[in-house]
């Protein structure tokens, strides 16, 4: 039996799958929930969950295996996953292994057999916080007493690791487009790249400067982990961006990009974590299905900047999910444009970048 401990001392028991350190080290990070019901593999190796246990409500995890063209990045930097029922075995006929032995090989340490239906009612009412997992349940209450200010660490921001470490070009048959990349996934980037786009991808902290040095048609801002308020340099790089390119947010981008428009965030009390968030357009009235993984959002009534206007919103909660500036030419969405889903949510954002970048800065 193992244990995941929470910071306010509430313990859930499971059983230990994947791999796990030596004796000693913790695995800890904030504990969250994700509510798709496929598309395990992506969420696992979506960079946007960097330093967080994640809790899949669905019941049955695993049972397609893993295939390693699906995933949505080469490198993992969450720090745990707990599932209520592991599926054994490699699942699909297409499947290169199965998940744990994926999370073996990643040298991801996982829980199995927790009751996630209690552990994400608990997660409801009292709101994210941190957690760890341990061998005995002593050690994870005897963590929490020498820790207790842990949880604000583990906000740290995890962009500059999650971005690529140095800049690198994808050459396609038509305009090319910047890519400041805090963590995208690899489904934006073939959506991007099936609009016959090159790509010419930059780690988080480049230079304005250097941006424009290779002369884009266009920018686009990942999507990524963490804390947009910590990231403030990024933002200011982003502000000298503005009235110079075209621009897409996507995600942290998409945050980033309000606060370089002079608004402030906030960290929501759960978060939007699944795929199956509805949004609707404020200027048509449609509504779609989106894929979404972020604990941060925009307040609204912070954008005093003259200009932007709000084009989506989350219908669960009334977040923004989207903003457009009258006078630049910005999109951006916080939910992640992507066509692994299969729901078609990227075409509408896509097809208006597409018509900015055709029409350049005026």
């Amino acid at each position: 039996m193992a244990w995941l401990v929470l910071q306010d001392g509430k313990a859930f028991a499971g059983e230990k799958m994947g791999l796990w350190p030596d004796r000693g080290e913790r695995i800890s990070g904030e504990v969250v929930f994700n509510t798709t019901v496929s598309g395990y593999q992506e969420v696992i190796t979506d960079l946007s969950s960097a330093g967080q246990i994640i809790t899949f409500t669905y019941p049955h995890i695993g049972n397609c295996g893993w295939h390693q063209e699906d995933s949505e990045a080469g490198k993992i930097l969450l720090k745990g996953i707990v599932i209520r029922e592991l599926s054994e075995g490699e699942g699909s006929f297409h499947a290169d292994l199965s998940l744990e032995d994926f999370c073996r090989r990643k040298k991801i340490a996982g829980l199995k057999g927790v009751d996630t239906r209690a552990l994400t009612k608990h997660i409801r009412q009292k709101g994210t916080m941190a957690g760890v997992l341990v061998e005995e349940l002593a050690e994870g209450h005897k963590f929490w007493q020498e820790n207790n200010s842990l949880a604000a660490n583990l906000d740290r921001h995890w962009a500059y690791l999650a971005g690529a470490a140095e800049e690198y070009l994808i050459l396609g048959q038509g305009p090319l487009l910047a890519v400041l990349d805090l963590g995208i996934k690899r489904s934006i980037l073939r959506c991007l790249q099936d609009r016959g786009y090159s790509l010419y991808i930059f780690p988080p902290g480049t230079d304005a400067e250097e941006i424009l040095n290779v002369k884009p048609r266009g920018l686009v801002i990942s999507n990524g982990p963490g804390n947009p308020a910590q990231l403030p340099e990024i933002a200011v790089n982003i502000s000298s961006l503005i009235s110079k390119l075209p621009i897409l947010g996507i995600g942290l981008g998409h945050q980033l990009i309000a606060l370089a428009g002079g608004a402030e965030t906030y960290k929501l009390p759960l978060g939007h974590r699944g795929d199956n968030y509805p949004v609707q357009n404020r200027k048509t009235g449609r509504v779609i299905t989106t894929s979404q993984n972020h604990g941060y959002a925009v307040r609204e009534d912070t954008l005093c900047s003259k200009g932007w206007h709000v084009l989506y919103s989350n219908l669960n909660d009334g977040t923004i999910e989207g903003l457009w500036h009258e006078k630049y030419s910005i999109l951006t969405v916080q939910y992640h444009p992507q066509n692994s889903a299969g729901l078609g949510e990227e075409e509408e954002i896509l097809a208006w970048f597409d018509d900015l970048v055709k029409r350049g800065v005026e």
